[in-house]
């Protein structure tokens, strides 16, 4: 199965701003990965090309990195995920800028079920947390908060139950603005094709 998802934000901010959360991924001072909420992204050494890592199982190389610009990391886990994530910046006419998080691949063997069963919900509430940290450091707030989904919150119950609650807390935590607002239903931006 092919899969193409896609979560972005536009921001009323120049590029340059934008661009410089996305060089603090990893490091310990990140001001873009929601690791108040989800495993942190960790790498083995700064984020530059050939660095590996990863977040909770999900592992995987940076194939590509433009300081200010993009990241790219190419997936080496879980089994079945064939392709990459990446986080570019795009400047916009009106001088704000939009922040673009681009999943791409093709599952294969167990994920074509984990995928849509258990990682999908999953990787769309993070990005969204994401977006909504990156809304956070760049405004001073967040106007509408996203919201988990039922499924989501119990999966996150299962996954804490199933390692002895390592990672994050699964009940809801404050998002940076620290509301939990009616905002965007998960998964908004993120498609599927067969």
């Amino acid at each position: 199965m092919d899969v193409y998802s896609l979560h972005e934000r536009r921001f009323p901010v120049g590029p340059e701003r934008v661009g410089a959360l996305i060089d603090t991924l990893s490091g310990g001072d990140d001001r873009l990965w929601p690791h108040h909420r989800w495993p942190a992204m960790r790498l083995d050494g700064p984020l530059a090309e050939g660095a590996s890592g990863g977040h909770g199982p999900v592992r995987y190389t940076v194939e590509d990195h433009a300081p200010g610009r993009r990241v790219r990391f190419r997936f080496r886990a879980p089994r079945g995920f064939d392709g990459f994530h990446e986080l570019t910046v795009h400047p916009g006419p009106d001088g704000g800028t939009v922040l673009r998080h681009l999943l791409a691949m093709r599952t294969r063997g167990p994920a074509l079920l984990t995928w849509p069963l258990l990682f999908r919900p999953l990787h769309d509430a993070l990005l969204e947390d994401a977006l909504d940290r990156a809304e956070h450091e760049l405004t001073g707030t967040v106007r509408a908060p996203a919201r988990w989904s039922a499924r989501t919150r119990l999966l996150r119950s299962l996954a804490a139950a199933v390692t002895g609650g390592g990672g994050r807390p699964p009940g809801r935590s404050a998002t940076p603005s620290g509301g939990g607002g009616t905002g965007r239903p998960e998964g908004t931006g993120s498609t599927l094709a067969p």
